[in-house]
C-alpha cells in the first residue's frame, strides 16, 4: 500500500517522539530513555486516541533506529486478539527468552489493550516480565489501569495520558486539512472537535470521512456522518421541554430521528452533556440528570425508545422549576 493509500490516522502518525502532539511531559521523560539507551518495563494508561501507541512505536523507533526490526527487535500483539493464557506461554516467553540481536540493547514487546488480557494472562506475565528482563522489556497499554493486576503494576513505570487539549486538536486538525488541500470551516472544526472528545485518532478519521462529502467541510457535513445531532438543537429541544411546550418538543424528538437515525441511547447521553450549558439553576439541572440516568437505565434493559424518550420529555415538562 502506498502512502496515499493509507487511511489519514496511519498516513499522518507521528513518526517520532518530536513529532507528537501534547504529552509534553511524558514526551520528554521517554526522549530521557532514548538517551540513556536503558528503560524500566512500562505501562501506557489514558483515554483512546491520546497516543499511547505512538509514544511506544515512536519511543522504539528513535532508540533503535536502523535496528528497528519487526519480530527481532520489537514485537506488537494486541491483548484484545490474544488473550489466553497460551500467547504468555508461547509467543510473549518465547520472544522475550531470546537474545537481542546485535546492536540493540534489549527487545521491546509492546502488548497493547492489556486491560482486555485476562486474569490468569497476567498472572503468567508476571514471571516472563521479571525472569526475561534482561533479554526484553515491555510497554503494556490500557485504557482502564484498574483492569491490571497489582503485581504487574509494580513491576512498571506508569505514564498516565490525557485527553488532547483543544489548542493541539486545531493544530493537528488543520495541519491534516492544509496538506489535504482541504477546505474546512471554523465551524467544521469545532463540530469536530465536539465528537471526537479529546480522541485524535477519531477526529482525523472523521475528517477524511468528511472529505469525501464535498469541496467545504462544515459543522452540517461532521454532524452528518458522525451520525451525532448538533448541540443547538439538543438545547433547543430541551428548553422546550422546559418551557413545558410538550407537543413541539415532541416534534422536534421525531424530527431528530428522522433525520439522524440515532437510537434511543446516544440522544439520552448527548441530553446529558447539553444539560450544563442550560441557562437554568444548578437544582434543575441536578433534577434532568438523575431523570436521564433512569431513562438510560430503562433503555439499557430492553424499554421502547419511543415511549422512554417522550416520558423523559413529558418529565421535564412538569418539573418544579
Amino acid at each position: 500500500m502506498s502512502l496515499d493509500q493509507q487511511p489519514w490516522v496511519e498516513k499522518y502518525r507521528p513518526r517520532h517522539l518530536s513529532d507528537v502532539v501534547g504529552q509534553t511531559e511524558i514526551v520528554k521523560r521517554l526522549k530521557a530513555f532514548v538517551n540513556d539507551k536503558a528503560m524500566p518495563h512500562l505501562m501506557f494508561a489514558g483515554p483512546a486516541g491520546t497516543g499511547k501507541t505512538t509514544c511506544a512505536l515512536a519511543l522504539i523507533r528513535d532508540m533503535f533506529q536502523k535496528n528497528m526490526k519487526r519480530n527481532q527487535s520489537y514485537l506488537e500483539l494486541n491483548a484484545s486478539d490474544a488473550r489466553g493464557i497460551d500467547v504468555i506461554r508461547t509467543d510473549v516467553k518465547d520472544f522475550a527468552k531470546t537474545q537481542p540481536p546485535t546492536g540493540v540493547p534489549f527487545k521491546i514487546l509492546v502488548l497493547d489493550e492489556a486491560d482486555s488480557t485476562t486474569a490468569a494472562a497476567q498472572q503468567a506475565l508476571r514471571r516472563t516480565m521479571e525472569k526475561f528482563t534482561h533479554n526484553c522489556r515491555f510497554i503494556l497499554i490500557c485504557n482502564y489501569s484498574n483492569k491490571i493486576i497489582l503485581p504487574i503494576q509494580s513491576r512498571t513505570s506508569m505514564f498516565r495520558f490525557s485527553p488532547l487539549s483543544k489548542e493541539e486538536l486545531i493544530d493537528r486538525i488543520n495541519h491534516v486539512a492544509k496538506n489535504e488541500k482541504l477546505k474546512i470551516r471554523p465551524d467544521g472544526v469545532d463540530a469536530l472537535i465536539y465528537v471526537c472528545g479529546g480522541d485524535m485518532r477519531r477526529a482525523v478519521n472523521y475528517l477524511q470521512a468528511c472529505s469525501t462529502i464535498g469541496d467545504e467541510i462544515t459543522e452540517d457535513v461532521v454532524y452528518r456522518i458522525t451520525g451525532k445531532i448538533n448541540p443547538l438543537e439538543i438545547q433547543s429541544l430541551l428548553k422546550a421541554a422546559i418551557a413545558r411546550e410538550f407537543m413541539v418538543a415532541k416534534r422536534k424528538l421525531d424530527e431528530l430521528f428522522n433525520s439522524y437515525g440515532l437510537s434511543g441511547r446516544n440522544i439520552v447521553k448527548q441530553c446529558h452533556s447539553e444539560v450544563f450549558n442550560l441557562d437554568v439553576s444548578e437544582k434543575v439541572k441536578m433534577d434532568i440528570i438523575k431523570m436521564l440516568a433512569e431513562i438510560e437505565f430503562r433503555l439499557s434493559q430492553g424499554a421502547t425508545e419511543e415511549i422512554q424518550l417522550n416520558a423523559m420529555l413529558a418529565k421535564i415538562a412538569i418539573m418544579d422549576l
